[in-house]
């Protein structure tokens, strides 16, 4: 069985400026997958790559497939079902003009559904997603939810496009200790629920920790490391990842596992 998500090589520049080194992904269903770095590492250009989302004013090459399916990693069409994505701004990926309902409707009804039934099964994935009295918030409109609610809500979005990967470009980052836990705990059940293959992108070492599986650490644009977490974590290689695990790790402990990691 082909992996869901399969980018080899990637590739991107900038008026020849090189941004990204040959990075590779593989990503099986059920499995879920972090891409940890900093700011300017390459890691939201190797997720956009792989969405869609690379700006044109970019050149890109590389192989990249898709649920068994060739798509171009220069281009932003996708095959139908493969990917969705959970972008770090909520308040940008939801339209403020209109109700979570007509939102979240919207994939649903491109399935044949009734509106009726289409607002039911959008009230039983904010259901899924943790949300609390899913009719009101499907009659609400975003600015009247809170981050970790909205983050929610576009996981719920995600889901309703009913795909087989889904990628999630540092999710938490705007939000508070609490929502975090949230959001993680959501995207974790809809992973092991959906059998997805989840792309983690992230800063965060001890988030990604808690609902990933493995981890591919890029710095300038490179991949330095990859493996488990029980690997990077026991044994970093490379001085950048050793920065990441220090940064989490606690006070006195010379090994062991990141602060708050749940895996």
């Amino acid at each position: 069985m082909p992996s869901v998500i399969l980018l080899e090589d990637l590739r991107v520049s900038a008026a020849g400026v090189p941004l990204v080194h040959g990075v590779s992904v593989t990503i099986e269903a059920g499995e879920s997958v972090a891409l940890l770095g900093h700011s300017g590492s390459g890691k939201s250009l190797t997720a956009a790559a792989i969405t869609g989302g690379l700006s044109r004013m970019l050149d890109a090459t590389g192989r990249l497939t898709l649920c068994g399916r060739d798509a171009d990693v220069a281009s932003s069409h996708r095959p139908l079902g493969s990917v969705a994505t959970v972008q770090q701004d909520s308040s940008s990926a939801l339209n403020p003009l209109a109700r979570v309902g007509s939102q979240l409707a919207v994939p649903l009804r491109r399935r044949a559904l009734s509106r009726t039934q289409a607002l039911a099964r959008a009230a039983e994935l904010l259901d899924a997603c943790g949300i609390e009295d899913p009719p009101r918030v499907l009659r609400s409109y975003p600015a009247e939810l809170s981050g970790g609610q909205r983050q929610r809500v576009c996981i719920a979005l995600a889901l309703a496009c009913e795909t087989q990967a889904l990628v999630a470009d540092e999710p938490t980052t705007a939000l508070d200790v609490v929502s975090q836990a949230q959001v993680l705990e959501t995207l974790a059940a809809a992973r092991a629920r959906a059998g997805l293959a989840l792309l983690f992108i992230t800063h965060d070492l001890a988030a990604a920790s808690q609902i990933c599986d493995r981890a591919i650490v890029l710095h300038d644009g490179r991949v330095i490391e990859r493996g488990t977490f029980a690997e990077l974590v026991g044994d970093p290689r490379h001085p950048y990842t050793r920065e990441l695990v220090d940064a989490v790790r606690p006070a006195g402990s010379a090994s062991g596992r990141p602060a708050g990691a749940g895996r």
